[in-house]
């Protein structure tokens, strides 16, 4: 894929580069009502606006994949009481003329409506779908509203769409090259370990640690079931490792017997009564081992040696 130097510039500046330093003041409630009436978009450059919630919709490019019903809840009690305190970022829906896809802001537009306003204060940018992408992820990432499989997709998505390495990321989104590669790694886990380092239940730490356990999925299991901390499933996937590594460890291969030899036990082994092995190196040296299992079984054979 073409590399998109152009677009860089954007992401290094996060969302001031794309919202503008200053944001002039909103059009009034009136104005936005009347804007409404007449189903017309407003004007693209327009810095700032006010916009009935029923012309906006959710974007495609939304890195949150879970909204908390609760903190929603709370978000829309303090609507009520204090407003939106920061515009909702759109773009022109490119499907239908005259309404607004989300870049940022899905969360205090559903509040909002929880809280039954009618009109939002809305930023209006007009961007293309992957400038879009990664200003929702940058705003996101500002506001640390994103679990760690959800901050791993964008960062995985903003590094397949800009063609950016870790480290330009990494400098583009002011995170540190360490922290992109280790969330990035989280990706690596079963869908079934992913889903509950997303809703909460297991740690990012618990998640690298079972990394490099041969069975994720189980060892997430042990680990909840245990309550372990993040040091002590560090220190179980050590030990199961270790284990592993006995377990695989190869064992001299036992060479197959002569058939001769195998007759030669056979025979003994009918004539003294007891179990008999034959070992032999192929030339002129060997072996003969006779096994009792008691004192008279050994007399037994002594007897036989001696007559």
């Amino acid at each position: 894929m073409s590399r998109k130097p152009q677009m860089r510039p954007k992401l290094g500046r996060g969302l001031a580069a794309l919202l503008g330093d200053t944001a002039p003041p909103v059009m009034t409630r009136s104005e936005g009502e009347a804007v409404a009436q007449q189903n017309a978009a407003p004007v693209v450059s327009a810095p700032a606006s006010v916009l009935p919630v029923e012309m906006l919709e959710p974007g495609p490019f939304q890195p949150r994949q879970h909204i908390d019903p609760d903190a929603l809840q709370e978000l829309a009690e303090s609507i009520r009481l204090r407003g939106i305190l920061q515009p909702i970022l759109v773009r022109p829906n490119p499907d239908k003329e005259g309404y607004y896809q989300i870049v940022a802001g899905e969360r205090r537009w559903r509040a909002a409506q929880l809280a039954q306003c009618h009109t939002v204060p809305v930023h209006v940018r007009d961007l293309d779908a992957v400038s879009a992408m990664a200003a929702a992820l940058v705003e996101n990432l500002q506001r640390a509203d994103l679990n760690p499989i959800e901050e791993a997709e964008g960062f995985s998505r903003l590094i397949e769409d800009y063609s950016l390495t870790q480290d330009e990321l990494a400098l583009a989104i002011g995170k540190s090259r360490p922290h992109i590669a280790n969330t990035l790694r989280l990706l690596r886990l079963p869908e079934l370990v992913r889903k509950k380092v997303g809703g909460g239940v297991l740690s990012a730490g618990h998640a690298r640690a079972l990394l490099t356990h041969p069975d994720p999925a189980a060892g997430a299991e042990y680990v909840l079931e245990k309550a372990l901390s993040v040091r002590q499933t560090e220190a179980y996937v050590q030990a199961v490792l270790e284990q592993g590594d006995k377990a695989s460890a190869k064992k001299p291969e036992k060479k197959e017997k002569n058939p001769e030899i195998v007759a030669l036990e056979r025979d003994l082994a009918h004539r003294l009564g007891l179990n008999v092995t034959v070992n032999f190196d192929g030339q002129k040296k060997g072996s003969l081992e006779i096994h009792y299992k008691s004192l008279d079984q050994l007399d037994v054979v002594l007897a036989l040696l001696k007559a």
